[in-house]
Parts: C-alpha cells; sequence; structure tokens
C-alpha cells in the first residue's frame, strides 16, 4: 500500500466537515445580519452548532453593526487551515499567499451563498410552499438585504418581480470585479 493511500480520504473528509462548518458560519452571519427570527427550528439548529467556538471568539472580535465578527473571523482561520493542509509540502507557498486565497474563497463563498438562495426563493415561489415553512422564512431572510434595494429600483410589474434577475446580475459582476485583484495579489 502506498503512503499517501489514506490521506486522500482523509482530507476529502476533512475538507468535506471543514467546508460544511465554513458554510454554517456564514449562514449564522447573513442570518444575525438580516434579523432573522432565532426562534426558528433552522436558526436554532445553526446557533447550537456554532455557540461554543465564537462564545469563545466573542470578546476579541464583537458584534458590529449586526455583523459578527467572530464568525468572520472563525471562517477565515478555518479557511486558512484548509488552504494550509492544500499547499502542505509545496516549497512556493507563502502565509501571505494562503491568507488571500482564503479571503477570496470566503468572500466568493458569502456571494455564492446569496446567488443559491435567490434561485431557491425564486424557484419556491413558482411551487408556493407554505410561508410559515422555517427553511423558506430563513431563505426570504437572508436574500432581503440584496433583494430590498433591487425591488426599490425595479418595482414588481404587471405580477413580475424582475428584481431577483437584477439582483443575480449584480452579484456576478461583484464577483468579477472583486475576485480577480484579490487573486492578482497571490
Amino acid at each position: 500500500m502506498p503512503a499517501g493511500y489514506l490521506s486522500n480520504p482523509l482530507m476529502l473528509i476533512v475538507n468535506t466537515v471543514i467546508g460544511a462548518y465554513i458554510f454554517v458560519l456564514i449562514l449564522r452571519m447573513l442570518l444575525q445580519y438580516s434579523g432573522a427570527d432565532w426562534r426558528n427550528p433552522v436558526s436554532s439548529f445553526i446557533i447550537k452548532v456554532t455557540q461554543a467556538p465564537l462564545k469563545a471568539l466573542k470578546p476579541i472580535f464583537p458584534t458590529i453593526k449586526y455583523v459578527n465578527l467572530s464568525a468572520l473571523a472563525l471562517v477565515l482561520a478555518l479557511q486558512m487551515a484548509l488552504g494550509l493542509m492544500m499547499v502542505m509540502g509545496q516549497p512556493n507557498a507563502s502565509l501571505w499567499m494562503i491568507f488571500i486565497w482564503s479571503l477570496t474563497e470566503v468572500i466568493s463563498n458569502i456571494i455564492n451563498v446569496f446567488i443559491y438562495s435567490i434561485f431557491a426563493t425564486v424557484i419556491l415561489s413558482w411551487i408556493s410552499p407554505s410561508a410559515h415553512n422555517p427553511v423558506v422564512e430563513l431563505l426570504y431572510k437572508i436574500t432581503e438585504p440584496v433583494l430590498k434595494p433591487c425591488q426599490r429600483l425595479i418595482p414588481p410589474m404587471g405580477g413580475f418581480d424582475l428584481s431577483p434577475m437584477v439582483a443575480l446580475l449584480g452579484l456576478q459582476v461583484l464577483k468579477m470585479l472583486v475576485l480577480p485583484p484579490l487573486f492578482a495579489l497571490m
């Protein structure tokens, strides 16, 4: 058996677990920012899963204007840990490169959560599930900070709300404008 035989499956498991936890932390940040109902069962789960590490980091990284800096710091630290694992053994890897890659991944992941949430709300609007579904409530809460300005810009016309298309276009343009300069810093 080769020496690295077990390393690839182990790396897959570690990447998956850390990536899922990063996703949950990003959801917590966005739900807190949007003022989601913490009595919602999904919100409750997210709080319980993230409470211990964030409680420890809160004295160092407080919440400022609904932005949970302790969650953001933990997301960045976990993303950097993934970056360190990826470049392990590569001689040209630097801490600066890993930091910039991690920052770029965090920004990309946050934008992607908005994009996928908007897609989900659009699809859910077609099938009209119960508005009291906990997941549906949270999706609408997550997308609210992005969709509200777009709805003020383009109000619904003839029963059609075009603001999700404007928001999706804006988020894609944001990714195109922000991520390449960050990658160039590496």
